[in-house]
């Protein structure tokens, strides 16, 4: 008899899982409320990247004396981007959707919750459909964190869910979280033209990330004429008529036409009746997990946000792939669990942040022993040919052995490049393995090298 796998969220970590358990001879049920993709397709990853792409190409745009062509001045329609957006969302829930069904999946659009340890009760426009299990995956993902001196109105004051795109192109923009989201919406309104103001808890933006990364960013923030407050807290963001006012607690005060919220995100735990199968939640929400990706009733997982690890699209369908092989009995002494240190992760504002492994702060900080070294792209003809040599490589290594321990990467098509390293980074080469590779020239990638050697 077939094992039947039920999956709540059709995310990145639940349509991973649902396909390659089906590949192995699953019998899988995905229950999913709203499309199949989830929050990656509809409101987060994709939505912000295809609006930072058309950012991209107007910034691009108003480059191109510098390449030798006549002034161009962009305007952004925004119905075009809407458009835009949508389809790039319908194509990829199609491509899943038809991915997921040639494998034999049955999808059932609805509100999945635990009736019991093994079943599973699907709420649908048709009604209540009940679904035994031998495994149970809850991958529901997250929402916006909405603070408690904050109201999202959805027209002037917006969670990040409500601004892809806005209903109009704010004239000014007050965004308060310097965070990876943070920073790529300061980023984006600020290539489409807005005024926008950056509201920065720390003392610089990125916190936790490379200070020689988070000061590039920000001197590309500082010559867009964009203000960071620095070392503030935003504590009330109230509306009055088609202004927004932004206080912190340090005095400071920003009015402008919109303001975004950027300060995380709550795990999507509750309504899933998680107790019912006795399956236990931290204080944040997050359902703990083994290096299975097993919560303490080892049938039930968990993945994605809902898992409290790295909140990024690749993990998750990286921990779904895992959890269909545990599922199918695949796993052994020799199988590679996942390493969360190792995974590569890159914001894409201009230039594009990437970084995998271990830090230098970090390392620093608990006193290892590295070697860093670093090659500034303005030194790469194809830098300097693209018109944009913005930025650097940053490789860290163990002095004693030459193995690559992490890096970082500031420019254009960081990341794509961090690959390189993450590739480095997860297979334990040494930097001779990078500096000996036959690159092709001229490209960005020759960097990579150079630093390695």
């Amino acid at each position: 008899m077939a094992v039947r796998f039920a999956i709540i969220g059709g995310g990145p970590a639940g349509n991973t899982a649902a396909t390659y358990a089906a590949r192995l001879g699953a019998e899988v049920t995905l229950i999913e409320r709203d499309i199949v993709g989830g929050a990656a397709h509809l409101w987060d990853c994709i939505p912000s990247k295809a609006m930072i792409a058309t950012g991209g190409a107007m910034g691009e745009a108003r480059r191109a004396p510098g390449m030798g062509l006549r002034d161009l001045d962009p305007s952004l329609d925004f119905t075009a981007l809407r458009e835009r957006i949508a389809g790039i969302t319908t194509r990829l829930h199609r491509n899943v959707t038809d991915l997921l069904e040639s494998q034999g999946v049955r999808i059932v659009a609805g509100v999945g919750r635990f009736k019991g340890p093994h079943e599973i009760v699907a709420e649908t426009v048709h009604g209540v459909e009940e679904i035994d299990a031998d495994a149970v995956l809850v991958c529901t993902g997250s929402r916006p964190r909405i603070p408690d001196w904050a109201e999202p109105d959805g027209e002037r004051i917006l969670t990040t869910r409500q601004a892809y795109p806005p209903p109009e192109l704010p004239s000014h923009m007050v965004v308060v979280g310097s965070g990876v989201t943070g920073v790529e919406f300061a980023h984006m309104f600020s290539s489409f033209g807005s005024a926008v103001t950056l509201i920065v808890s720390r003392q610089q933006v990125l916190p936790g990330k490379d200070a020689e990364v988070a000061a590039a960013l920000e001197n590309d923030f500082i010559g867009r004429g964009m203000r960071l407050f620095k070392g503030a807290r935003a504590e009330s963001v109230e509306r009055h008529g088609d202004e927004v006012v932004v206080r912190c607690d340090d005095g400071r005060m920003a009015r402008a036409s919109h303001a975004l919220l950027a300060i995380g995100a709550v795990p999507n735990s509750d309504g899933l009746s998680l107790e019912s199968a006795g399956v236990v939640v931290d204080q944040g929400g997050y359902v703990p997990i083994n290096h299975h990706c097993q919560s303490n009733v080892p049938h039930v997982y968990a993945a994605g946000d809902l898992s409290g690890k790295l909140p990024l699209s690749s993990v998750a369908a990286m921990q779904g792939r895992k959890i269909a092989e545990h599922v199918m009995g695949l796993h052994t002494r020799e199988h590679r669990h996942l390493d969360y240190d190792k995974a590569a992760s890159a914001i894409f504002t201009e230039p594009e942040i990437a970084d995998v492994g271990l830090a230098e702060t970090e390392a620093f900080a608990s006193g290892r022993k590295i070697r860093v070294t670093k090659v500034p792209f303005s030194a790469s003809a194809k830098a300097l040919i693209e018109g944009d040599f913005r930025g650097f490589v940053k490789i860290v290594s163990d002095p004693a052995t030459g193995v690559v321990l992490g890096g970082s990467i500031v420019g254009r098509h960081a990341a794509e490049l961090i690959s390189v390293i993450a590739l480095a980074v997860t297979a334990n080469l040494r930097v001779t393995d990078i500096v000996e590779s036959l690159l092709v020239h001229p490209a960005l990638a020759e960097s990579l090298a150079d630093a390695a050697e």
